[in-house]
């Protein structure tokens, strides 16, 4: 890989065209949901609903008359009031806002099949014909809809819509899920899964203590109280009616995870989480503090973790991780061997220690060494299915691949490094 290339790990690349300018606008969403070509994917507590046939996992992509009686009332975005009732223009508050039925995200347009990109201003929809404005959106809108709420009969009513010939459909374990993923299903695994958790988690405004009500096609929660029809009576001005506030956007975690190398380039240090799987060692890793850069993170979580100092920080990456959104920042690092390790310091670590090149390859190369299934994450250490899950497997096990630690360790074991982080094969970061 050159240095004019981008590192793209798995569930990042999204092909996705995220139309971002035309959240705010129900007439497009409005026309766009009831469009032939449109895509739903679906959720329930957190689990992709997905296909699996040919021993290859996609996500179920289901059509809006599919999902239909989950979706509400029309309109679907820019309700009003009363139900039925759309929404008065022009006013900030009620922007693609939607108060009934179950929880939507619009994720964007896949374009992977078409010529050229869909940059339709939004005046397009708000002053001209919308339907026609609509016609003219190549490639497949996706939405994702939450379904927690559903009981079971209903939840299995939607697997029987997803089912594909030879194949089986269900809810599964999200980490289990995305195995053989493609680009576009793995990105729309993780969008739809951070987004969807997001508009769950927040039900009550931030700033007051109110219910929340979702708006621009569930990509901002407004505060109950600045509905045009609330009653305030009493009641202090929310904080959220001047301003931006973060609180009523997306989250998105960052978190530090590196790869620490000795001078020489030919070893690594792993570490052991009390709550990995027996035998599992990744990349140490740590979230972003206020008032520190990524690097300063790089050197705080290793001395807090495992009392090692390090230099020589090197960027490699970033990857999108919808457990439940944090975005993964990968770096290099060089540290001494020699020195001792210490685990005692936060106590987050069972065990850390380093390994040759030859002890990672030959895990590399077993046939288990990077293969687990989503339970595994799941049940707690040590359980007795844990324990049958390590019978013939390697003496110790690392991440898969679809990981950005994973691909840490293996670009280092096989020396792949682009050229610019390649300085932890040779000592000179």
């Amino acid at each position: 890989m050159s240095e004019s290339e981008t590192f793209v790990n798995f569930m990042g690349g999204s092909p996705l065209n995220r139309l971002s300018w035309l959240r705010s606008s129900p007439p497009f969403l409005n026309n766009i949901v009831v469009s032939p070509a449109t895509r739903w994917v679906v959720f329930r507590s957190g689990q992709p609903l997905v296909t699996r046939s040919n021993g290859v996992t996609k996500m179920a992509a289901l059509t809006t008359p599919d999902v239909r009686p989950y979706l509400g009332p029309e309109p679907f975005f820019g309700q009003g009031e009363k139900e039925g009732e759309a929404a008065a223009e022009g006013v900030p508050s009620l922007e693609a806002a939607r108060f009934r039925g179950a929880p939507v995200v619009f994720l964007g347009l896949d374009e992977s099949n078409v010529t050229s990109s869909s940059a339709l201003p939004s005046s397009e929809f708000s002053k001209g014909d919308p339907e026609a404005a609509a016609r003219k959106v190549q490639g497949t809108p996706y939405f994702s809809l939450d379904v927690s709420h559903l009981d079971q009969k209903d939840a299995d009513s939607l697997l029987e819509k997803s089912k594909t010939d030879g194949g089986r459909a269900f809810y599964s374990e999200p980490r289990g899920a995305i195995r053989g993923m493609s680009m576009l299903d793995a990105s729309l695994f993780a969008l739809g899964r951070s987004m969807v958790d997001w508009n769950a988690r927040n039900k009550f405004c931030a700033g007051c203590g109110s219910p929340v009500y979702s708006m621009w096609a569930g990509w901002k929660l407004s505060c109950s109280t600045l509905r045009p029809w609330a009653d305030n009576t009493g009641k202090e001005p929310c904080t959220t009616a001047k301003g931006i506030h973060n609180f009523s956007h997306p989250r998105t975690d960052p978190v530090v995870i590196m790869l620490v190398v000795n001078e020489s380039g030919d070893k690594i240090l792993l570490g052991h989480n009390k709550n990995f799987p027996p035998t599992f060692y990744s990349a140490l890793a740590g979230f972003i503090e206020p008032g520190e850069s990524f690097e300063d993170a790089v050197k705080r979580e290793l001395w807090e973790e495992a009392g090692i100092k390090v230099w020589g920080v090197k960027y490699h990456s970033g990857q999108p991780w919808p457990y439940p959104s944090t975005l993964m920042v990968g770096y290099y690092a060089l540290s001494d061997p020699s020195k001792p390790i210490r685990t005692d310091l936060d106590n987050e670590l069972e065990d850390a220690r380093w390994f040759t090149r030859e002890e990672i390859i030959s895990v590399l190369e077993h046939p288990e060494g990077t293969n687990f299934t989503g339970r595994e994450f799941v049940d707690a250490p040590n359980t007795e299915a844990a324990e049958k899950a390590r019978r013939g497997a390697p003496p110790f096990r690392v991440p898969p691949p679809t990981a950005i630690a994973g691909v840490l360790i293996h670009n280092w074991a096989y020396g792949k490094n682009p050229e610019s982080v390649s300085a932890p094969l040779n000592g000179r970061l």
